[in-house]
Parts: structure tokens; C-alpha cells; sequence
């Protein structure tokens, strides 16, 4: 059984690498999952002494590229100025590993990159009104699956971690948390996703080379957006949305095959992605619940590479149970983990912790990875250190 805590690269940088280390084998963790590429965001430190706030660099990488590698590439990645500093807390951690030390895992955001949408706004998704979502890339878009392969080629090969876990490789809902994002409508479930269905050129060129009428498909939901927008109060149209997935759809054949289609860029470029990776390094995607949303088959998906992580955030240890059991019989005897957040409250204390680690553990994971070493206070290490303990005994 294996146990890791996803970690930032600045975490380490300030509070050092003895110190974050030695905490999480003291809690009982083998593996740290450190974000080799991320996002923009706004955080509270409330372990740093350096500070209580932090805005990381938006879309960056936390690793040096090959710049051959990356000569011809059209989309180009940006190492984060913490690297450029000279202080290279992967190529530390992988060092500590070959001496013994904790395993390495490179938590890798993928298409979830405000900087590169706002640079190649022609490699974004977009809606049925062809409006771009800037935060999202486009799995269709021949250039970003070139990034995505290279990067995790290039990770894989320099560095040799055990494993690369590949966070949003998928479309990306419509409400995301975007910067004073406004919805004066009361957008359900059902909204959100018809308006996080991509219609861009490379989907529509791809989609259409399958044989779908992917017009007929983009003016359904255009229509059923523009009602959305004019309803005086929020009204779902299927009640049994989200529960039945795209079944939902079944009496819209033109969006119904859509959606079906919709699992295959993001099938192909995992699978492409597992074979540019060098052989020794695992990939395993990182999904959540309703994974289908962003076109995500977890069944195919993990078939195509080593595994998946299948997050089990805010749910009870019965929710967490069934969650896993049913991936574990999707993906028959690939790897299978979880992720828990320890955030309060939706985690009440070490008790709550151990029952959820307990109920995926029983329902077949391989590793429980804990969010996130730098946003909690230290005292709640002590919650995992009791749910590994629960967990060996």
C-alpha cells in the first residue's frame, strides 16, 4: 500500500526539502506527488515563514526542458522563475529517492493553462457560440497534444520519476473558479455542461472525419443554451442529470454520438501520451467522480496507460466505497488510487480521515494521495499519520 501528499515546489523551497521529507515518512507516506506544472491561484501559507500569501506564476513548469527537444514545438512551456533561481527541488527529491529516500511522483497539470490560452487562443476550447474558454486547452488541437506529449516525454527521460500523474487532460466545465467569474442566471449542472462542450475547429475537424454531423450537434445545444439564458428562474430540463451520464441525451441522437465521440481525443492523447513517456516511468490520470464531463471514459482511459486516481473528495466512506469499487471493476487489475483534500470541514478530524482511507482501501486502492502538504496547518499531519497507521493495522 502506498500513501503520498501532493506537495508545492515553493512548500519545499521554504520550509526545505529535510523538513518536508522527513515529515511525511514520519506520518508513514512512501511517495511525494510534487506539481511539476500548475496553474494560477491564490493561496493561504500557513506554514511558510516567509509568508501567509502566495499568487504562483501563472501556467509554468517546475523542471528545466531540453531546449532541443522543445526547438520546433509551437506551443512552448515557461519555467517557473523559482526554478530559474537555481533551485531544482524535482532533481533534489529525485537525488533523495535514488539514496533511498521517497518515491517521486510529478503531478503534472496539463490543459488546465490560462497563460498558453491567452497566448494560442486558436488552441482553446470553445463553445457552441465559438467563445474560447482562455483557462482551457483543447485535447483535439494537434499542438496541444504535442505539448502534452513532449512535456511528459521530456520529464520522463531527464528526470525518471516513478510516476507522472496527469491532471486535467480533459474539457473543462464552464464555472471553474475563473477570476470574479459572474453567473446572474442560476446555471444548473445541466447548463454548465452544454456549455463546456467544445465545438472548436480541431473538435469539429476531428469529430467530422469520424463521421459525425457535428453541426446539427452544435445547433442543438446552441438552442438549449439560448433557453437556459432566458428562463426568468434556473429550471433543469433532465432532472436525471448528472446521474445517468450521457444516456440522458439518448433521445438526441446528434448530440448523443457527440458525446460519444467526445471520449476519443482524450483516450488517444493518454495513450499517445503513455507511449512517448520513457518505459520505467508510470502514468496514471488523475479523474474525479464524474469524469465523463470532461470526456473522460475511466475504463478506456486507464487501459490506455498505467492507472488512473480516481478522487474521492467530499464524499462519505459509503460514497468513497462504491466510487472506487466500481472504478476497480472498470479498470480491472490497472492501478487504482484515490485522493482525499484535508481540508476542515470537510474532513472533521484524524477519525473522519481514517474511515474514508479505510472504506478506499477496502474497495481496492493502491495508494491514497492526501491535498496538500503546504495548505494545511502542521497539526493536521498527525491526522494522516493516524489513518496510515489505521490503515497497516
Amino acid at each position: 500500500m502506498q500513501f503520498s501528499m501532493w506537495t508545492y515546489p515553493w512548500d519545499v523551497q521554504d520550509l526545505t526539502a529535510d523538513r518536508v521529507v522527513g515529515e511525511l515518512e514520519e506520518c508513514g507516506c512512501t511517495t511525494i506527488s510534487l506539481a511539476i506544472s500548475y496553474h494560477a491561484g491564490h493561496f493561504l501559507q500557513p506554514r511558510s515563514p516567509y509568508r501567509k500569501s502566495y499568487f504562483p506564476q501563472d501556467g509554468t513548469i517546475y523542471f528545466e526542458p531540453r531546449p532541443a527537444l522543445w526547438a520546433d514545438a509551437p506551443i512552448q512551456p515557461l519555467v517557473a522563475r523559482i526554478v530559474r533561481d537555481g533551485n531544482d527541488v524535482l532533481a533534489d527529491l529525485i537525488r533523495r529517492r535514488d539514496a533511498g529516500g521517497l518515491a517521486v511522483s510529478c503531478w503534472t497539470v496539463c490543459l488546465h493553462n490560462t497563460r498558453l490560452g491567452l497566448l494560442h487562443p486558436g488552441a482553446v476550447t470553445r463553445n457552441a457560440f465559438n467563445d474560447p474558454n482562455i483557462f482551457n486547452l483543447c485535447p483535439s488541437h494537434p499542438h496541444v497534444r504535442h505539448y502534452v506529449r513532449t512535456l511528459v516525454r521530456d520529464l520522463s527521460e531527464q528526470y525518471r520519476p516513478d510516476a507522472i500523474e496527469l491532471e486535467s487532460l480533459g474539457f473543462m466545465g464552464f464555472v471553474h473558479g475563473f477570476h470574479h467569474e459572474k453567473d446572474g442566471v442560476g446555471l444548473t449542472a445541466e447548463d454548465d455542461f452544454l456549455l463546456s462542450l467544445c465545438f472548436c475547429p480541431a473538435c469539429t475537424a476531428r469529430a467530422t472525419a469520424a463521421g459525425l454531423d457535428v453541426e446539427r450537434a452544435r445547433i442543438t445545444v446552441r438552442r438549449w443554451i439560448i433557453d437556459a439564458c432566458e428562463r426568468e428562474f434556473p429550471a433543469p430540463r433532465w432532472p436525471e442529470f448528472p446521474d445517468l451520464g450521457i444516456d440522458v441525451f439518448r433521445n438526441h441522437p446528434e448530440v448523443y454520438d457527440f458525446l460519444l465521440w467526445r471520449f476519443e481525443p482524450v483516450t488517444s492523447l493518454v495513450a499517445e501520451t503513455r507511449s512517448e513517456a520513457a518505459p520505467e516511468t508510470k502514468i496514471h490520470l488523475i479523474d474525479l467522480k464524474d469524469g465523463w464531463r470532461g470526456g473522460c471514459d475511466i475504463g478506456a482511459t486507464a487501459q490506455a496507460c498505467d492507472g488512473a486516481i480516481v478522487c474521492g473528495y467530499d464524499m462519505t466512506p459509503t460514497g468513497i466505497h462504491a466510487l472506487l469499487a466500481g472504478a476497480r471493476s472498470r479498470i480491472g487489475t490497472k492501478f487504482l488510487g484515490t485522493g482525499f483534500r484535508l481540508f476542515y470541514p470537510e474532513m472533521s478530524g484524524a477519525a473522519d480521515v481514517a474511515a474514508r482511507v479505510m472504506a478506499a482501501v477496502q474497495a481496492g486502492a493502491e495508494r491514497i494521495n492526501f491535498y496538500n502538504y503546504g495548505l494545511i496547518p502542521a497539526a493536521r499531519l498527525a491526522w494522516v499519520r493516524h489513518a496510515i497507521e489505521a490503515a497497516k493495522t
